[in-house]
Formats: structure tokens, sequence, C-alpha cells
């Protein structure tokens, strides 16, 4: 579960003036904030300074409602947390879509089609490339596990040529559209594709998509009556001492269990080596900061009380009232900036992907700092996957009340940078550590389809 945001916020109470029991003021603020921000503009036309307003209330509200989501999603775990982080953000996407598309008319017939594809390059390469190179200047090499990466590239790729490319060669109806038995049979396609994924990540291969640590606490296993334990659930493993009971085998030392050995987590209140802490009634071992350290070595900030998660819950759903509300009232003046600048109007779609995406590139940014580069795809392509795997479906559905066409299809320009990154990724995926080259290859091409967007 991506929880880049969710423990950046809660690392932030030390330096942010609280109001109820650790959630910053700015999370519980910014909401009817933006409510109000839509009031004010609702059936107005809008000037400069109004402009200038929506536009910061509709980011503000954005930002804020990933913030609540993740704070759920902390709360309830695996699975629903992925689940609930992702239909929020979708339906963040999938809102300003509908309302851009329902205002725009023809114009628009593109538009769903332009954010979709916006958010895999801004994902495949933008997210994933700056993660390699943040990563790479700090750590030189990284590591990460090539199963889940190939995985989830895998489920990109079938989801985007199906969903996007086919559209191009169909030949039911003109155009690159989809007939509307060809759209529902792709929604069909793209949910039970995401869905399956999500299983998978979450409950059938789950440690395919932890992250890589060059030395994990539970290195060091002890046998008791065939179950392995580590320091981690509460039992001290030593790989020198003698087993505790008659039925407990002590694995042979090497030299790596060996260092794990003595670095690892203490028992019934005593600090270890590296400062991390194991209470004594329920073997939970936590850091000097307090936060919990799972078994797999990862530390994780404390879960968020009931109540907490509940005001998130609700303002979370508030957060998406109002971002559905501005998007509709910014939305002419948002395509007539456009079209001023004489920019296509497909860089709408380019500015709704990069900014429904700004929370997720801040966490994946985070977590290549922490050496932590499977956090780090698990995100990019995580993202890309719930952008296309659940956008899909919803603008199937949403075009049975939308008047205007449809376009899905890909022109060749996309297609061809749609490939390479599709080769690209592979070879960078293909081996289980990132250097600042292969992030410097994927900023260029994302380079690229930001300057043919523009300048097509």
């Amino acid at each position: 579960m991506p929880t880049g945001l969710c423990s950046a916020a809660i690392e932030s109470v030390g330096m942010t003036k609280t109001v109820v029991h650790g959630m910053p003021r700015w999370t519980l603020a910014v909401p009817p904030l933006a409510l109000v921000v839509l009031v004010l503009s609702w059936g107005r036309d809008l000037g400069t300074l109004l402009v200038l307003l929506v536009c910061a209330g509709l980011g503000s509200a954005v930002i804020a409602a990933v913030h609540h989501a993740e704070v759920v999603a902390h709360k309830v775990g695996e699975p629903f947390g992925t689940l609930i982080l992702a239909l929020a953000v979708t339906v963040i996407e999938v809102a300003l879509i509908v309302t851009l598309m329902a205002s725009g008319g023809d114009k628009a017939a593109s538009l769903a089609r332009d954010t979709v594809f916006a958010a895999v390059m801004i994902t495949c390469n933008g997210i994933v490339g700056l993660a390699l190179v943040v990563g790479s200047l700090r750590h030189r090499t990284q590591n990460f596990r090539v199963h889940a990466s190939t995985s989830a590239l895998a489920v990109m790729t079938a989801l985007v040529t199906l969903s996007l490319v086919v559209p191009t060669f169909t030949t039911s109806t003109p155009g690159p559209t989809f007939s509307g038995a060809q759209l529902a049979f792709a929604g069909v396609v793209s949910l039970v594709m995401y869905g399956m994924f999500v299983f998978v990540q979450t409950i059938r291969h789950r440690d395919y998509f932890l992250p890589v640590t060059d030395a994990p606490a539970h290195a060091t296993k002890t046998a008791t009556t065939g179950t392995p334990s580590s320091a981690a659930s509460g039992t001290a493993a030593r790989a020198t001492s003698p087993a505790a009971s008659g039925t407990a085998a002590t694995t042979t030392a090497t030299p790596v269990e060996t260092a794990d050995a003595a670095v690892a987590p203490g028992v019934n209140g005593q600090r270890s080596a590296d400062g991390q802490v194991a209470t004594g009634g329920t073997g939970e071992t936590i850091d000097e900061n307090g936060d919990s350290v799972d078994e797999d070595g990862e530390t994780h900030a404390a879960a968020p009380s009931g109540k907490i998660a509940l005001i998130s819950l609700a303002l979370l759903f508030v957060c998406l009232i109002a971002v559905v509300g501005l998007a509709k009232t910014v939305s002419p003046q948002l395509e007539a900036a456009v079209e001023s600048a004489g920019a296509p109007l497909g860089v709408v779609g380019v500015i709704i992907a990069l900014l429904v995406l700004l929370p997720e590139t801040v966490a994946a940014v985070r977590a290549a700092l922490r050496n932590r580069l499977q956090t780090s795809l698990n995100l990019a392509l995580g993202s890309a996957l719930a952008s296309i795997g659940l956008t899909i479906p919803a603008i199937a559905v949403a075009s049975i009340w939308l008047t205007g066409p449809l376009v899905l299809g890909l022109d060749a320009k996309e297609m061809v940078l749609f490939f390479l990154t599709v080769v690209i990724s592979m070879l960078t995926l293909a081996t289980g550590r990132a250097t600042l080259l292969q992030g410097t290859v994927h900023l260029m091409v994302f380079s690229a389809f930001i300057f043919l967007a523009v300048s097509p």
C-alpha cells in the first residue's frame, strides 16, 4: 500500500501545529475552504483572480483527498487500503474527465484517451525516471524485485494495447473509436485484469512486492516445531546460542546471518544495536521514533485511530465533491487558456494527469531516497494500472449519457512513444538493478512526450 504521503504527514506532526490528535491543520482546513470557493464561483463568469482561486482550490482539494485516502488506507490495511487509494484517485480523474467532456462537446472527444495515455507516460517514464535518478544519485545502484515489476509491466502493456491501440484498427465504427459492444468488452477486460493484479499484489503473492533490503532483520531464523520465527515476532533468533527448548532447532549460522543477529531487535523492552525496541507483551518491534517495524524490516508509522480514520473518510468525500464542482467551474477557462497558447487540446489531458499524479510522484521520490526503489515502482506502475484499469470501465459507463463521440485510439506518434516506453521498461526491469543511466533514459523519453504534446 502506498504509505509515503501518510508517513510524511505523520512525520510532520513535530513541525506542524495540529488540531485533532496529530492531524495537520491544513488537512482539516482545505476541504471546507474548497467548498467555500466552489460556492463563490458556481454559475459566475470567472475573472482572472477568481480563476486563480479556483485552480488553487482544485489543486489543494486533490492533494488533500489523496492524503485522507491514504490515512483511511493505512487504517484498514491490505487489500482494502490499496483499493481505497486507487478508487479515490480514479474518482478524481474520472470526475475531471467527465466534467470536461460534458462541457466541451465534440472538442473533448479525445480527452479520456489523452488523460489515460498521459498518465501512463508520466508514471512509466516521468515518475520511474525521476525515482531512478534521485535514488541513484544518493545510493549509486538500487535493487528491486524483477517478478513484481515485470508482472505490473505486462498487465499495463495489455491494458494499453487493448484499450488505446486496438481502437485505431477496428472497422465496426469510423475513426479510432469502439462500438458499444467493443467498449463494454474493453471495460470488462480492463476491470478483470486490474482486479487480478490487485489480488496478486495484496494477497496471492504479496511478498513479490515488498521492498528489497540489503540486510533484513529477519534473515536469522530459528525453526520451532517446523515453523520459522524471526526476531520481529518476539523470538530472539541467535545463531550461536543453543535452542531454547528441546523442540527448537537452530539453523547453521552464515556470515550474513551472524551480522544480522548482531543488529536484530531486542525483546522484552531491550534496545538493540540499531535502536529498535521490542515490547514485551506482544513482541511488536518499534524503533526509537515509536514507529513499528514489521517482519520484513519495513518501518511503518503507527496506524491512525478509528476517530481519525472516520474524520478522514468524511473529509475525503468533501474533497471529492469539491473536485468535481471546481473542475466543472474552471473547465471553460482551462480549455480557453490552452487554445490561446496555441497548444492542442490534448494538453488539457496532460494537465489533468499531472495534477492527479502529483502526490504519487512525491511519495515515489521519497521512497527512492530511502533506498526503497521497489516501493517507488509499486507506486508508479500501480498508478498507471489504476488509471487505465478503472478509468476505461468508468468512461464506458459514463458514455451511456454522454452525447458526444468517444475517441480512444492512439495516433501513430503516440503508439511509437508507447512501444518505445515498453521496450525501455523491459530492459530496465529485467535485471533487478537500476542505475543513473536508466533513469536518465526514462526522463528523456518523458521530456519527448511533453515536447511533442505541446508541439505535435
